[in-house]
């Protein structure tokens, strides 16, 4: 096994990857856009609760970018990376109907939703501020 003591190669360290890369994607690529152009997506958005689509878009948001943005620093992990798989999860099987290929394939959302699946499973790791605000509560007195 290739061992370096330059480079990490720890669970913590994939971890950290796995919640920087996903997390980052969904509110880069994602996110940002339904925020930024929220008056033109709220008109056509799914309805997926029978809210309307204004508020089920102003929880896609939610989810794609205080949620994903949580996931990015590893605050609340847990709560975050379950809200994302909830957002994923519609996003896969109303949206693109669970379709994995063809002309409305879900794969991309699919994916989503396995990485969000496996982190809340996992947790953030010790390169988080979870783990940090852990590791203080730890040295308060009792």
């Amino acid at each position: 096994m290739l061992q370096s003591s330059r480079f990490p190669f720890s669970p913590d360290a994939g971890l950290l990857l796995m919640r920087v890369w996903f997390g980052g994607l969904m509110l880069v690529l994602h996110g940002s856009s339904k925020l930024l152009h929220f008056a033109t997506y709220k008109g056509e958005f799914i309805d997926f609760l029978g809210i309307g689509p204004t508020a089920s878009l102003a929880l896609a948001v939610f989810g794609e970018v205080v949620l994903a943005g949580l996931l990015v620093v590893g605050l609340f992990t847990r709560f975050a990376a379950l809200g994302l798989v909830i957002t994923m999860a519609v996003a896969f099987f109303v949206g693109h109907g669970g379709a994995l290929q063809g002309e409305n394939s879900g794969e991309l959302a699919f994916l989503y939703l396995g990485a969000y699946v496996a982190l809340l499973v996992a947790g953030a790791g010790r390169f988080s501020l979870d783990a940090w605000l852990n590791s203080r509560a730890s040295k308060l007195p009792r």
